[in-house]
């Protein structure tokens, strides 16, 4: 949708980042430690100072006690901490349950690795997850279950019961969990997120992802983590070592330094919900029907009381035809599943969001 949206000159609020930029503070601390020398290998699980900053942040809001030195790895972005623990855990003939509408690199790295794949498909328009039902999608081959919260791209988020119910589906089983929380500082009205890392119980089997490019406004430069605990993360290591080795020094460095101040993610919230609200309000003038957002910065829509089409077909329409670039649903079902559902990503500068729903009021 990026590169159609480029030949047709659309507006792009389809791929999941923004068009804004970056603090330039934070470009300036990358570029003075460039200069300072720091330019070689960094060690291969982080440098100490983000592993520390990054495991005190965790435990400070979630309650965890997570040690640095041998619970959490620096990774080159969330997408490659994902794949690590994927590769890390499953082989031919394993069974890994995901959640879809999901995000889409979940199946691709679970089949390379000779995984199979089993899928719940959330409904809209709340996304909400019968875990009875996931029970009976449980086997003697089931080794993980991949989960999504704030989800990409329905923006639901999971409860306490929900967890609750996790926890007494893992129990007494040696099911792993891989939890994908990149957008862990992004949820609205109140809410909080709640992290694996808060359940002794889930934290025990599972890996966490997050992600520096979410927080940071930078996800061209490919920086994230992995926690987990100390027997998993020293498999996952040994996949580190030979795929990614190490992640790039200088921006190590400064996003050390830089998140030092906590308002630099904990502001995140307001930042995007202001964001959100705006979009939703100008969106709520259109002809589509609004679905929840409970964070990411991710707005779904429907449209099957407007039109027929496939939604790769009317997303294709809206980028040749009114000029704006949107996301399939479908895209992110493993099967050929269509809700008659578009994904826009809200990340953007208020004038993009502006000229994209006044394109999207011809329709």
């Amino acid at each position: 949708m990026t590169k159609l949206a480029e030949e047709h000159q659309a507006i792009n609020l389809s791929q999941g980042f923004p068009d804004f930029d970056t603090d330039p503070k934070l470009i300036a601390m990358v570029a003075d430690y460039m200069h300072k020398g720091f330019n070689q290998y960094a060690p291969m699980t982080g440098i100490p100072a983000l592993r520390s900053l990054i495991t005190a942040k965790t435990n400070k809001l979630y309650g965890s006690d997570y040690d640095a030195e041998n619970e959490v790895t620096v990774t080159a972005g969330g997408t490659q901490a994902l794949f690590t623990a994927i590769a890390t855990c499953i082989n031919p003939g394993d069974e890994v349950i995901i959640f879809e509408p999901a995000y889409d690199s979940y199946a691709a790295a679970i089949r390379m690795h000779g995984g199979l794949v089993k899928t719940y498909e959330m409904i809209p328009s709340d996304y909400g997850i019968d875990w009875d039902i996931v029970k009976r999608l449980f086997s003697a081959n089931t080794k993980m279950i991949i989960l999504n919260s704030p989800n990409n791209p329905t923006g639901s988020v999971l409860s306490d019961t929900d967890m609750q119910c996790l926890i007494k589906l893992t129990k007494g089983t040696d099911v792993l969990i891989l939890s994908d929380e990149v957008y862990e500082h992004i949820v609205y009205d109140g809410l909080k997120h709640l992290s694996i890392a808060s359940y002794p119980e889930l934290k025990e089997r599972s890996f966490i992802v997050g992600s520096f490019g979410k927080v940071l406004h930078a996800t061209g430069w490919k920086a994230g983590y992995c926690l987990g605990p100390e027997n998993l993360m020293k498999e996952f290591r040994k996949v580190h070592q030979f795929s990614i080795f190490s992640v790039h020094t200088p921006v190590q460095y400064a996003i050390a330094e830089y998140l030092q101040d906590e308002s630099k993610y904990l502001g995140l919230a307001d930042f995007f919900q202001e964001k959100r609200d705006y979009f939703r309000s100008m969106l709520g003038q259109t002809r589509f029907n609004l679905l929840p957002c409970k964070g990411s910065y991710f707005q779904c829509v429907t449209f099957d009381h407007l039109s027929e089409e496939t939604d790769v077909a009317l997303a294709t329409r809206l980028v040749k035809d009114f000029g704006v670039a949107s996301v399939p649903v479908s895209a992110f079902f493993t099967r050929n599943t269509d809700h008659h559902a578009l994904r826009f990503c809200f990340a953007k500068k208020k004038e993009t969001l502006e000229q994209a729903v006044e394109k999207l009021m011809q329709f």
